[in-house]
């Protein structure tokens, strides 16, 4: 095993502080990572607060990770010292069941192995990537394409498939229209991803006050969402809608934007449950429905998607002292639009 440096939160009312983790000696097919950047996602934030469930603390959040393979194992054939890579949301799954074997270990019927809050095959605690380094398999180890700077990449790693993954599923291209609802870490991607998809992209916000950068991001409306008469106006508007907030919202209200065969797809995890009335589903043929990032191999998909098409997250880089601010400021929708932490400070 090896000692690393990294930020841990002890508790859901805690903040952070440093400390030192240990990492796996190499297996096999194992990738050792010194990372350079990690994002911080939302989920960061609601499983270090203890908002999904117990947490076994202390904790290292962090799922948007890149850096360079420093040591591979003796069986690794798919990286090599000084390669440009990522990881993301899980570092590993059965690998046997059918998910697994359609490429969407997401799902894996046996529980994937999260990149932190989780329990690895050897029976320890997962840490994320708040920290130094990290060992993975190769298998859940993503190529970063050299067109992406590595604290750009980082945010592609969760925010980017999360967003990317729906609008693949649900067709958003030409002839497409597509309402993305929030524009915070996860809405400005999907805005980018939609309009490089070539779809005609809205986006519902609950204000105005982005308007100018979604239009820059390649919206071509951007509605307040505290106005009513948006509902009314864009009635039965779009095909495929992106719900991006992780909060309550009135499910009906946006049901009604959705033409014959529409899909209104949550991306965000509120953690308190949602309701709906099924006859505004029945009346239009709508789907409600959800999707949870996506398989590595669409993972390096998209990342080819985005490095073919110049999309990069915006972002703002951060030390490792600065992580409880950024929390704070990610919670007061304070953030354009994803803070990326710069590992060499830890």
């Amino acid at each position: 095993m090896s000692t690393v440096k990294a930020r841990a939160i002890y508790g859901p009312d805690k903040t952070f502080q440093k400390t030192e983790i240990t990492r796996r000696e190499l297996d096999k097919h194992d990738v050792l990572i010194e990372i350079k950047f990690a994002g911080i996602c939302h989920s960061d934030i609601h499983t270090a607060h203890g908002e999904w469930g117990p947490v076994n603390y202390p904790l290292v959040p962090g799922h948007e990770i890149a850096g360079i393979v420093t040591e591979v194992g003796a069986g690794v054939t798919k990286y090599k010292v000084g390669d440009r890579v990522g990881v993301g949301c899980m570092v590993d799954s059965c690998g046997e069941c059918e998910n697994c074997q359609q490429g969407e270990e997401q799902y894996c019927l046996k529980g994937n192995v999260p990149t932190y809050a989780g329990v690895d095959k050897y029976g320890e605690p997962t840490q994320g990537g708040y920290s130094t380094h990290i060992v993975v398999v190769e298998d859940f180890v993503l190529r970063i394409p050299d067109n992406i700077e590595l604290d750009a990449a980082a945010p592609l790693l969760c925010a980017g498939i999360t967003t990317f993954s729906p609008l693949n599923h649900w067709g958003a291209g030409p002839g497409k229209k597509v309402a993305v609802v929030g524009l915070g870490g996860l809405g400005h991607m999907a805005v980018k991803i939609a309009h490089a998809m070539g779809a005609e992209v809205t986006v519902l916000s609950q204000s105005l006050k982005k308007k100018e950068d979604g239009l820059q991001f390649g919206a071509k409306d951007y509605y307040a969402t505290s106005d009513p008469e948006t509902f009314e106006k864009l009635t039965e508007s779009f095909d495929l809608i992106i719900n991006t907030v992780s909060a309550q919202l009135d499910l009906d209200a946006y049901l009604g934007l959705l033409a014959l065969d529409g899909t209104l797809v949550n991306v965000g995890a509120p953690a308190e449950p949602l309701s709906l009335r099924a006859i505004n589903l029945i009346g239009r043929r709508r789907s409600f429905a959800g999707s949870l990032i996506g398989g590595i191999r669409e993972t390096q998909e998209m990342l080819d998607f985005c490095a073919a098409n110049n999309i990069a997250p915006s972002i703002e880089v951060i030390s490792a002292n600065r992580i409880d601010e950024a929390y704070e400021r990610v919670l007061a929708s304070d953030v354009k639009y994803r803070f990326v932490i710069d590992i060499s400070t830890m």
